[in-house]
């Protein structure tokens, strides 16, 4: 679905998402799917496809858990150093265009702006210390704190004890449509998925969402 004009007059609260929406996929998706494989085939004398092969069903078994997000957990089940093994690649590590730009234009509407992610700590002071874009948020949600990731239902009650909200006055730009379906059923208004998550990957298909290819096509 085309985006459609956003009112900024209408929303106090914006809500962004890190992975994918304010930084490129690219770094993630090469993480798990190929840096980490080939960790683990080096520590285990696998091919790098034994490895994946191994791996990928691990990983969708926990899609949409807290687990998933861990760097922790992911450590003790595969044992390796996650947040290591993060560092070596982190060159990778991009801010989609016209972030700044946008995050300052919204500063300069006076809204509420919070960074709301399921990343895990160790993640988040690896991307916030590479990017230096933690100075732009009134506030950082993290669903490692709240207890439930962002796909829970239950997840934007809680985070009201973080940053109080109203969600008829309230955008959330997120690249996850099943964390867009769990912020639509609690009430949240105004909602943007991204088309391109991934710069290295084709537009994929947002369904039922209204979609920004870029950051200028909503910039107030």
């Amino acid at each position: 679905m085309t985006a459609t004009t956003l009112s900024w007059n209408h929303v106090d609260s914006v809500f962004l998402d890190m992975d994918g929406t304010l930084l490129d996929l690219h770094f993630d998706n090469h993480f798990w799917r190929e840096h980490v494989p080939r960790r683990y085939a080096e520590k285990h004398h696998l091919s790098l496809e034994a490895a994946k092969h191994e791996l990928f069903p691990r990983f969708r078994a926990a899609e949409g858990t807290l687990d998933w997000y861990c760097v922790d957990y992911w450590s003790d089940q595969l044992g390796l150093d996650i947040a290591l093994l993060k560092q070596e690649v982190d060159h990778l590590i991009a801010v989609h265009p016209d972030v700044v730009e946008f995050l300052d234009a919204i500063r300069n509407q006076n809204k509420r702006i919070a960074l709301v992610t399921n990343a895990h700590g160790k993640s988040l002071d690896l991307k916030m210390n590479r990017t230096q874009l933690g100075g732009h948020f009134d506030t950082v949600v993290c669903s490692h704190d709240i207890g439930v990731p962002k796909e829970h239902p239950e997840f934007w009650g809680k985070s009201q004890a973080v940053e109080p909200f109203d969600p008829r006055r309230t955008l959330l730009i997120d690249d996850s449509l099943p964390v867009l379906r769990s912020a639509q059923g609690y009430g949240i208004a105004y909602l943007r998925a991204v088309y391109r998550p991934d710069s290295k990957s084709p537009p994929r298909d947002v369904e039922e969402f209204a979609g920004i290819h870029g950051f200028r096509e909503i910039m107030p």
